[in-house]
């Protein structure tokens, strides 16, 4: 029972994570992390966000596999996987027209949920939140603080590519995310 509620659990967490990033990408909007830089890329490249995010997360496996364990690993390699085949298959069954400002509010909200549910069953989306897990176990530095600096990053490199009202909509998309994992995530003991 314990193994079906966690990979029910994953489930649930990568549908409300693409449902988020499926939000803001159809607002032009960004989020934070590897996701932030897959949606930047979608800009440079004819790849898709899903095929972006999963080739983006390969190298982040090599850290996760030797600093927090086979099991980790795999269960990141699953839930970022899952992930990028619901964002495909939302850019083709999901159709949004959601104003700009409510797009940030939902898509950053439901991201910070969804990466929330994914932290209390010991996995994450690769890339970034792969070093944020890494940083807690090793040194106590809570997720929400490496979070919010990969979203300083990400906001310098979007400065190029989105105009004023478009970087303060995801600016609040990236903060909302940061305050519910600040809020709700609770470290385990490791």
């Amino acid at each position: 029972m314990k193994i079906t509620h966690r990979w029910l659990s994953i489930l649930e967490g990568c549908i409300l994570v693409a449902l988020g990033l499926h939000i803001l990408n159809s607002a032009g909007l960004l989020i934070s992390g590897t996701a932030g830089a897959g949606m930047i890329l979608l800009r440079l490249t004819d790849l898709s966000f899903g095929q972006l995010f999963f080739l983006l997360n390969l190298p982040f496996y090599i850290l996760a596999w030797y600093t927090l364990g086979r099991d980790f690993t795999l269960r990141t390699f699953a839930s970022v996987s899952l992930l990028s085949i619901l964002s495909e298959l939302m850019k083709y069954y999901a159709v949004l027209s959601i104003h700009p400002l409510l797009s940030a509010t939902l898509g950053g909200l439901l991201v910070g949920f969804g990466l929330i549910i994914l932290f209390r069953h010991n996995t994450s989306l690769g890339g970034l939140n792969i070093l944020s897990v890494y940083l807690e176990r090793k040194f106590n530095i809570h997720a929400s603080k490496t979070t919010l600096i990969a979203d300083i990053f990400v906001l310098i490199a979007a400065i190029t590519f989105l105009d004023l009202t478009h970087l303060g909509l995801s600016l609040i998309a990236f903060v909302l995310l940061s305050s519910v994992v600040g809020r709700y995530h609770k470290p385990p003991k490791w």
